[in-house]
């Protein structure tokens, strides 16, 4: 399954020293993610390959509260592309089967 889309990035609140930043799939791509992939991996996540601009990695989408998936951004990727904390990206992302 291939899909893309745009979202804006958003840090984990959880705690204040956090580096971790995600982009969150819309909710329907959340949904139609959950209804194909019967394989899931700890914490519930979903391997994909993710490309922004000219960065391509492999890592996986988790659920969250709400029902849709997140993204984590890794530091690289945001150096790489120069993704500011409060951006908007747009993401190519390829479900990996099982």
């Amino acid at each position: 399954m291939r899909i893309r889309f745009e979202g804006e990035v958003f840090r984990w609140e959880a705690r204040s020293d956090s580096d971790w930043y995600f982009v969150a799939l819309p909710p329907a791509l959340s949904d139609d993610i959950r209804e194909t992939q019967t394989y899931r991996r700890g914490f519930g996540g979903v391997r994909v390959e993710a490309t922004i601009g000219s960065s391509t990695w492999r890592t996986s989408i988790f659920p969250q509260a709400g029902g849709v998936y997140v993204l984590p951004l890794k530091r690289a990727v945001r150096d790489a592309q120069r993704i500011a904390p409060d951006g908007v990206v747009e993401v190519d992302l390829f479900v990996i089967d099982a």
